[in-house]
């Protein structure tokens, strides 16, 4: 199993950072990282299917595996989507099935510090590379929206 971890210190409790995290508006805010126009379609509620989607409907499906307000949420990647359409079986989108995203949340000295780990059978260096210039990005992003509201 490979990891990547990333995190950040926002002064904000928990609950302000969780709402930022995966509000409608400011969800697609702070991901816009990855790319602009990124955006959710789910109720994040635990056993959900989601679809992270850029503008053109592409992008991953997944399940939201574990949601404990506002602890813990974790998302389980079962494929890709390309164009609208949702892609489980194809041996390309075999290496990222069963990868998670966790967040967690704790509360450090009336501040919250949010973790991410993506845990993968295999990420590719490509996306390594990417992700590790990014999600600081996206991190930072998330940070200022917060301590702005």
């Amino acid at each position: 199993m490979e990891k990547l971890t990333f995190s950040t210190t926002i002064n904000a409790s928990r609950q302000q950072v969780w709402d930022v995290l995966w509000g409608d508006v400011t969800y697609s805010e702070w991901t816009a990282a990855f790319c602009e126009g990124s955006h959710a379609i789910t109720d994040w509620q635990k056993g959900s299917k989601v679809l992270f989607l850029d503008p053109k409907k592409n992008g991953m499906v997944s399940t939201v595996a574990e949601r404990i307000e506002p602890e813990y949420m974790s998302f389980e990647h079962l494929g890709e989507v390309k164009n609208g359409v949702e892609d489980t079986e194809s041996d390309a989108v075999k290496i990222w099935a069963g990868a998670h995203e966790n967040y967690t949340l704790t509360n450090v000295n009336g501040q919250t510090k949010l973790v991410v780990d993506l845990e993968s059978g295999g990420i590719p260096d490509e996306f390594k590379d990417y992700f590790v210039i990014t999600w600081p990005i996206a991190l930072d992003k998330l940070k200022e929206i917060t301590e702005r509201q």
